[in-house]
């Protein structure tokens, strides 16, 4: 997979591909990353790339020629984009369901939108989804890019040293993940559940479907409105 990223600070997203899980998916050849510098494309020679916005108003709007020349010469360049992605605070809701849906896809680019966002005909030419990591606003979209990236990636089969990993986790069913424990078996006077130590493959899945039911009711009784599991 290539995920490919416009921002006007590349140097924020440097890290998160730098270490751990990203990085070793790099090196093994699952993923490609690519982080492009809008001012590349800038109207002039000062890098400009956003202007007040019509109508008046605090906060720059990042213009459609800077984006547009930006997304063209890419598409050129490596061809069509399977999605172009805003990460926007009005977007659609990210969740697993789209995660697990773009770790399929070749060749995505994310946008970041800076101060007031993007020029509106830029999504409404380019863009293929609109996705929001949360109802709050960030000051630029790099980490909403980050959060965004790192959910797909670890999907993507050969990330994880242990590929059902990924299958278990929150979220996947419309359930929260059970509570887990290592050792020691007994700490503080709490132990772990005797299932657990029994070695029952059988009782053991039972004991965390259920436990992963309990736990959803409890902290996300929402989830289970359409998983059937009410």
């Amino acid at each position: 997979m290539t995920i490919e990223i416009l921002t006007v600070l590349p140097e924020l997203l440097e890290s998160p591909f730098a270490h751990s899980i990203m990085k070793r998916a790099q090196e093994r050849g699952h993923l490609d990353i690519k982080l492009h510098q809008l001012r590349n494309w800038a109207i002039n020679k000062h890098g400009q790339v956003d202007d007040y916005q019509y109508g008046g108003g605090a906060g720059m709007v990042i213009m459609c020629e800077p984006l547009a020349n930006a997304i063209d010469d890419l598409q050129k360049e490596g061809g069509a984009f399977d999605e172009i992605i805003f990460v926007t605070p009005d977007g659609k809701r990210f969740d697993q369901k789209d995660a697990n849906t773009l770790s399929l896809k070749n060749r995505i680019l994310i946008i970041c939108g800076h101060y007031k966002g993007i020029d509106q005909r830029i999504r409404d030419l380019y863009v293929t989804q609109e996705i929001s990591i949360g109802d709050y606003v960030l000051s630029g979209g790099e980490l909403a890019a980050a959060v965004v990236a790192d959910a797909l990636i670890r999907l993507i089969p050969g990330v994880l040293n242990d590929e059902t990993s990924a299958l278990t986790d929150s979220f996947q069913d419309n359930l929260l993940a059970p509570p887990v424990y290592t050792r020691p078996a007994v700490y503080e006077g709490r132990e772990v559940p005797e299932v657990l130590l029994s070695g029952h493959e059988a009782k053991i899945s039972q004991w965390r479907f259920e436990a992963s039911v309990r736990r959803t009711q409890e902290k996300r009784p929402d989830l289970l409105k359409d998983s059937g599991w009410e």
